[in-house]
């Protein structure tokens, strides 16, 4: 998600106020009487000024989307990443700031026209000093909107007309090197744990039909409570993306996980969510199934349905799972919207 650019409140009120100058040094050869020429000045700076801030400040909440208006899988990403309630606060603070400024602008302009020549500087004077300490308590907002920016502007796009395959599983057992072989997309594929940092998206098309195959980040065997933030990317994506899962397992054991852990985790995205699953076993090229390791690795491929036994690697079976997407219908899923936070006036201490 692309965010405005977002000021320090210096170089917001740098920039109003030498807009400001600028402004009422272009009025000075205007012909006026002199008792009404600097009150006139004076206006125009604090008019300028205060229309330059609220400009900048209306245009980052133009530009911002209203998270409530996103597919939930945006609002549960921006949450995880970094806080939508902290966002909603952040975008009330510049409204909040907006409203104020708008009210110093009339009332200084007010009192300026009505003031005395010599009385009119120290007005203007007067409503910098406001104007400066409103953009002043909005100076921690405007840094967690930055940092906002920085942490959003990787999200990725979704395609929410397409069918989508969440491929899921534990780090290393291959789904990054599956998404490069059934995709355009081209991820990192290293062999060490939680090589995907992030999600990863490929697509591809058969008969007129659009598929997106997301790559999530390694998955652990614990209580969702207990899940970093990248883990949880995973679960969002699982539960408002996935038409179906393609799950996993690393015949090999060679990611370190046994298969034990790895059934376990399976068994609780089944009893999270709702998805029909492919069960694959990868690696079956260095997995000795034919040798020693046949009846331990033959147990957990009876204790799923209609397995894949694959070597993602070598190609071996992405055919065959390229079929089975095919067949996977598109969910309906309700949509539903949050209450957008509103602020008033009050919300912030003027005094």
């Amino acid at each position: 998600m692309m965010l405005p650019t977002i000021p320090t409140p210096e170089e917001l009120l740098d920039k109003g106020f030498r807009r400001g100058k600028k402004a009422a040094d272009l009025r000075r050869s205007e012909k006026m009487p002199k008792h009404l020429k600097g009150k006139r000045l004076e206006e125009t700076r604090v008019v300028t000024s205060c229309q330059v801030i609220k400009d900048k400040l209306k245009m980052i909440l133009d530009r911002t989307p209203e998270i409530e208006e996103l597919p939930e899988f945006y609002q549960d990403y921006i949450d995880i990443t970094v806080g939508v309630d902290d966002f909603k606060q952040a975008l009330g603070a510049l409204n909040w700031a907006y409203g104020i400024i708008t009210q110093l602008e009339k009332d200084y302009s007010a009192r300026i026209r009505k003031s005395s020549s010599e009385k009119a500087s120290q007005l203007r004077k007067q409503a910098y000093g406001r104007i400066s300490s409103v953009v002043n308590k909005i100076e921690k907002d405007l840094d967690f909107l930055d940092f906002a920016k920085a942490n959003l502007r990787n999200m990725p796009t979704i395609d929410f007309e397409a069918t989508s395959i969440v491929i899921a599983g534990f780090p290393n057992v291959g789904k990054s090197t599956l998404l490069t072989k059934i995709t355009d997309a081209e991820p990192q594929v290293a062999n060490y744990p939680f090589t995907t940092k992030g999600i990863q998206i490929g697509h591809f098309e058969k008969r007129w039909k659009h598929y997106q195959i997301i790559d999530t980040p390694g998955l652990l065997d614990r209580p969702i409570g207990d899940m970093n933030d990248i883990e949880l990317n995973a679960m969002v994506a699982l539960e408002h993306l996935a038409d179906a899962i393609l799950f996993i397992f690393d015949s090999s054991e060679t990611c370190g996980f046994p298969l034990k852990n790895q059934y376990n985790l399976l068994e609780e995205i089944k009893n999270i969510f709702d998805a029909p699953i492919i069960y694959l076993f990868n690696k079956m090229d260095i997995a000795d199934y034919e040798g020693a390791r046949h009846d331990y690795i033959q147990e957990y491929i009876d204790k799923t349905e209609n397995p894949l036994l694959i070597s993602a690697a070598e190609g071996e079976g992405v055919e065959e799972i390229i079929k089975l997407i095919q067949s996977v219908e598109k969910r309906e899923r309700e949509i539903e919207s949050d209450t957008y936070e509103e602020y008033d006036e009050n919300y912030f201490d003027l005094t």
